[in-house]
């Protein structure tokens, strides 16, 4: 396997721990692993412990000094098996179910203890249909039987996915058309809701997963409130300190232009029904996710980062 990027700075007491990213994916469901785990990353180091990543090409850009890299991908983990030498914990983000096996076993044999998900909401569908067509839910269950401590985390859409080019196609295209045009165009935007969380706040989950024992084998709720489309045009709007105008299109015009920048159909289907789908049911969901135990505020102790919070760390994103 290719030699791990040791830095002498690296602390050698504190406990090891792998973090697994892989490039943008436009599939339902997927999360901006590189800017999920760089936040990570960060946290990580901060609390004395030692970060091992594996990355595939363009993800190895952006690292704090401290971590050991390893360029590879976890979809291929029988060529980096000495990646897990001396880990801890895992924070499994971009696995496949057609290698997730290979990846658990040389986990184990390396003396791992404990593997954390990064999955997606897609598991409490899956289980109506036949297990050869899983997929998180495929990965889900390969941890719970791999013999190892593992903890589940189901993200709501990341606020940086539209940085990275992962899912959701919603608000995809808004960083070219406000910084061409002052203007965004997307369907249900009178109405579309979706939920989002901040990266930050995303990785702040995945530390005492990771970290601590109050979690295992268990599902963390990473989860925000459902939030207008319009709402997150104006916290750009006021961020960036320009007015955008909102341009409403058919759900067909958006799929054409979601569609020309490469999002699959899978997840242009997933898009369209969750804006609708989270407008109609806004009430029922908004309560959902506030009834979820334990809260984001009690797992990461603190009141989680708004839209307004993310649209001013990222404003010349769109400037």
């Amino acid at each position: 396997m290719p030699e791990i990027k040791r830095i002498e700075s690296t602390p050698e007491s504190g406990r090891l721990r792998l973090l697994t990213v892989v490039s943008a994916r436009k599939d339902a469901g997927s999360s901006p692993t590189g800017i999920v785990g760089r936040s990570l990353a960060r946290q990580l180091l901060a609390a004395g412990d030692r970060v091992r990543v594996i990355a595939e090409p363009d993800q190895l850009a952006d690292w704090p000094d401290a971590v050991e890299l390893v360029e590879g991908s976890i979809t291929r983990p029988g060529e980096y098996a000495a990646a897990f030498d001396g880990v801890e914990s895992v924070f499994l983000a971009g696995a496949l179910p057609s290698t997730v096996q290979d990846a658990l076993a040389l986990a184990l044999a390396a003396g791992v203890r404990r593997i954390v998900v990064l999955s997606s909401h897609g598991p409490e569908y899956e289980e109506a249909y036949p297990p050869e067509t899983w997929f998180w839910l495929a990965i889900e269950r390969a941890v719970e039987r791999s013999g190892m401590e593992w903890t589940h985390i189901r993200p709501s859409a990341v606020m940086g996915s539209v940085l990275e080019g992962t899912y959701p196609a919603t608000g995809s295209d808004w960083p070219d058309t406000i910084r061409r045009e002052q203007a965004v165009r997307e369907a249900f935007l009178g109405e579309g809701h979706y939920p989002f969380i901040h990266e930050d706040d995303l990785a702040a989950v995945a530390v005492p997963a990771l970290r601590e024992d109050e979690y295992v084998g268990g599902v963390l709720e990473a989860v925000g409130l459902p939030i207008s489309s319009l709402s997150r045009v104006r916290s750009i709007a006021e961020a960036i300190g320009r007015d955008i105008d909102a341009v409403e299109l058919t759900p067909s015009e958006s799929r054409a232009i979601w569609q020309r920048r490469g999002w699959p159909d899978s997840g242009i289907d997933v898009t369209l029904y969750a804006l609708e789908e989270y407008f109609a049911q806004l009430a029922e969901l908004t309560r959902w996710t506030l009834e979820q135990r334990p809260s984001m505020k009690e797992i990461i102790g603190r009141s989680p980062r708004t839209y307004d919070d993310w649209a001013i760390e990222n404003a010349d994103r769109f400037r």
